[in-house]
């Protein structure tokens, strides 16, 4: 199935707190920061089943209370509607959270 891509600068356009992730690969990335580790694992918990769902999976890494998220299709080699939907979704679960 073909995924068309978008410039990350056109994806993180509509999402706050989102940038182009450093690199040479087109990506987009966003930090969270938490009130504890348990909060973080609940965020990262909530969006692993979303993803799940979309059979899109985010890269990251959490240390304590905070929560590193890099957004790429694989397979399209680039940044997809895919990305886009699932930093919506983050972008909502963190906010639920008290995540900043």
């Amino acid at each position: 199935m073909s995924r068309p891509t978008v410039s990350p600068a056109d994806a993180i356009r509509s999402l706050s707190g989102w940038s182009i992730a450093p690199g040479d690969r087109p990506a987009i990335a966003r930090s969270l920061t938490f009130a504890d580790f348990n909060t973080a694992f609940a965020f990262m918990t909530r969006v692993a089943l979303k993803a799940e769902t979309m059979d899109h999976h985010p890269e990251w890494s959490n240390v304590y209370n905070r929560v590193e998220v890099v957004l790429t299709t694989h397979d399209a080699g680039g940044v997809t509607e895919l990305d886009q939907t699932l930093a919506g979704f983050i972008d909502a679960a963190a906010l639920s959270l008290g995540g900043k």
